[in-house]
C-alpha cells in the first residue's frame, strides 16, 4: 500500500519533468540545426 502511495505521487510529479525535459529537447534540437546553420554561413 505504501509502494503503491510512493508511485502514485511519483506519477502526479512525473509529467511537469516530462513536459519540461520535452521542452528542453526541442531547445536542444534548435540550438543543434542553429549551430549548423551558422557553421555554414561561416565557412
Amino acid at each position: 500500500m505504501e509502494f503503491k502511495r510512493k508511485f502514485g505521487r511519483k506519477k502526479e510529479a512525473k509529467p511537469v519533468k516530462g513536459l519540461f525535459l520535452v521542452l528542453l529537447l526541442a531547445i536542444a534540437i534548435i540550438l543543434w540545426y542553429k549551430a549548423e546553420s551558422i557553421m555554414n554561413a561561416l565557412f
